[in-house]
């Protein structure tokens, strides 16, 4: 009772292709594949933006920031209305 056999999967199958149809599973399985794909690209660059981030550029000072840095830099704090 606690697990489905090997029957009871293939007959959720054959219900599931019988309703959706293989043309639609085919289109939802390459969008998740495509999804899963760009999800992964997207954390393989985000750990090298921070990999290239953690290091300060040649000649710069570790603690100093540019003031253009300063000025782009909007408070969250402020921009709430009491």
């Amino acid at each position: 009772m606690g697990t489905f056999s090997l029957w009871h999967w293939l007959v959720v199958l054959l219900i599931v292709v019988l309703v959706f149809g293989t043309k639609k599973l085919k289109n939802i399985g390459s969008d998740l594949g495509g999804a899963v794909k760009g999800f992964k690209d997207g954390v393989r660059d985000g750990t090298a933006e921070a990999d290239a981030a953690a290091q300060p550029p040649v000649g710069q000072v570790a603690g100093s920031t540019p003031a253009a840095a300063d000025r782009s830099t909007i408070d969250v704090e402020a921009r709430r209305k009491s």
